[in-house]
């Protein structure tokens, strides 16, 4: 009686562990007859076709093929999420800083007296006073204006 119970237990972990592994097998590195083949002599043979499995067709000189679990990672372990979310922080303050240079830019313009955002005076020339730039300084020499607007003449 203990004798039939184990040889059961035997044939079932036999006829398991081979349809497991050749399930979990890449079709590709299969030996004899393809995949879903070897399946169909698992299932209709099962202690024979175990066997045969893991002699014939099972792939040489290597454990069960793992394949890549394609479940979904947390943002912080995805590295491209982490790029992308540097480069948007890197975005978002460099159009912050520009904002406010605007800002300044329009607030000087406005204290000037002249309209905001061209830099000109009311009548057209640069700079306070009606006094360009080219009087103010060299501009022979093609050096950038001193504001920070990073213009080059």
């Amino acid at each position: 009686m203990l004798f039939r119970v184990v040889l059961a237990v035997a044939v079932l972990v036999i006829f398991v562990y081979g349809l497991v592994d050749v399930i979990r097998t890449d079709g590709r590195l299969t030996r004899g007859i393809s995949k879903p083949a070897w399946i169909v002599v698992m299932i209709v043979l099962p202690v024979l076709g175990a066997i045969l499995w893991l002699l014939i067709g099972r792939p040489r000189d290597s454990a069960p093929v793992r394949q890549p679990r394609s479940h979904p990672t947390a943002p912080d372990d995805d590295p491209d999420f982490l790029r992308n979310l540097e480069r948007r922080r890197r975005n978002q303050a460099e159009a912050a800083r520009l904002k406010k240079l605007q800002d300044d830019l329009e607030a000087k313009a406005k204290a000037d007296g002249g309209p905001a955002g061209t830099g000109q005076d009311n009548d057209g020339t640069r700079g306070k006073g009606g006094i360009g730039h080219e009087e103010a300084g060299d501009a022979s020499t093609g050096d950038a204006d001193t504001h920070d607007t990073g213009d080059v003449k």
